[in-house]
């Protein structure tokens, strides 16, 4: 049965073009072709990748962190409950009133207790700066790194200026040795990035993120298998471009550099629209929907490709989607938080409880609530990196 399932997976007709077979993807003549078993090897290095990491934000990122004044953010600890842990965990972060009410009731608590434990929860998960800039670092080196990497194995080559080359003498095109190495190393990352993903930082575009990591990976495991090496590997370098400089705006957001923030999201989001709306689907897209057919009839590896470079697509229109967003909340100047975060809507809440807290306090002193206001003295123009009255995040990891 299983080895049914296996031949029929591996029938040249689903994946090859008409009158091409995976014999005639052997090595011979002096060319070098990728195999499907050479895919294993991303497990270990993805592994690999983790352990560096690890040592990465310990030894590097930490001590960078340190250098530009960021540290790390002790929360109070909880009181335990069993009863509002369990709610906390099996249904609700947010609980409505009606929900604090029949706690209140359970656990003998007053309502304003059980409201200040789930805020003082949430605070507890909420990822702190410091693990935000270690993150933003180790991707910002791996991507800086990639990109270079594939400009110097790509600068030279013909179908880096001329995407119909992209097409001349498939499928007997042999491997280079630096697209070998480009993309396992890509392939091992965002494996990586798989494994990592339960204790990386999350936000609204958790489910997108990991379908932009599957579909990537099925696309580049597919176009590996089929010999679609030189498109795979212009699709790689153009999402390295974009993503070198989103990671690079979020560290200086972090360290609080404003205006390099700035200058560095304005940039970021330019590239973003040239590399994902602009070259991807009018350049790449249309090299693996054209040009192929000149060369051999559709079947239906063709097809599987193009649309899994529209799920891409799709994604990156998303994600323009909340660039535009932020950008728009910054000309008018109502830019309170990262368009993609949870966790700055939990910082608002917080910020929001303890204010009221502060004004019952200063009511209670014989102060007027319009203190209040001057208190922080901001209510003015917000820059991208700014909250009403505080540094939030702006951006968050967007991937291709």
């Amino acid at each position: 049965m299983f080895g049914k399932l296996y031949e029929w997976f591996w029938w040249d007709r689903i994946w090859l073009p008409v009158n091409l077979t995976w014999a005639d993807l052997e090595d011979r003549e002096g060319r070098v072709y990728a195999k499907a078993s050479h895919l294993y090897v991303t497990v270990p290095y993805a592994i690999a990748f983790l352990l560096i990491r690890y040592l990465f934000e310990r030894f590097i990122a930490t001590p960078l962190a340190a250098s530009v004044g960021i540290k790390e953010k002790i929360h109070l600890k909880v009181a335990d409950n069993p009863i509002l842990e369990l709610y906390y965990l099996s249904h609700s972060r947010n609980p409505g009133q009606a929900d604090i009410d029949g706690l209140s009731k359970k656990t003998s608590l007053s309502f304003r207790q059980v409201e200040r434990w789930f805020r003082r929860r949430r605070n507890q998960d909420r990822p702190g700066v410091l693990k935000k800039f270690r993150e933003a670092s180790w991707r910002f080196a791996f991507y800086l790194l990639a990109f270079i990497g594939g400009i110097v194995a790509l600068y030279d080559k013909e179908w880096f200026y001329d995407t119909r080359e992209v097409w001349t003498g498939f499928p007997k095109q042999s491997m280079l040795e630096s697209q070998y190495w480009y993309y396992i190393l890509e392939m091992s990352f965002y494996g990586s990035l798989l494994f990592s993903v339960t204790v990386d930082v999350k936000r609204k575009d958790f489910k997108e993120q990991i379908i932009h990591h599957l579909a990537t990976l099925t696309l580049l495991s597919f176009s590996w298998c089929v010999n679609y090496i030189r498109i795979g590997t212009l699709v790689m370098l153009v999402h390295d471009a974009s993503d070198v400089l989103m990671e690079s705006a979020k560290l200086f957001n972090y360290a609080k550099w404003e205006k390099t923030c700035n200058t560095l999201f304005v940039v970021f989001a330019i590239v973003f629209m040239v590399t994902r709306l602009i070259i991807f689907p009018f350049w790449l897209i249309h090299c693996t929907w054209v040009y192929p057919v000149d060369h051999y009839p559709p079947f239906f590896g063709y097809y599987f490709f193009n649309v899994m470079l529209v799920v891409l697509l799709f994604l990156h229109i998303f994600w323009a989607y909340l660039i535009l967003c932020m950008v728009r909340k910054f000309l008018f100047g109502t830019l309170t938080s990262d368009e993609r975060s949870d966790n700055e809507e939990e910082d608002e809440e917080e910020n929001s409880s303890i204010e009221e807290e502060d004004e019952q306090n200063k009511l209670g002193n014989g102060l007027g609530v319009n203190e209040k206001e001057g208190k922080n003295g901001c209510f003015g123009h917000l820059s991208l990196s700014e909250n009403i009255c505080q540094s939030k995040t702006v951006l968050s990891s967007s991937r291709l």
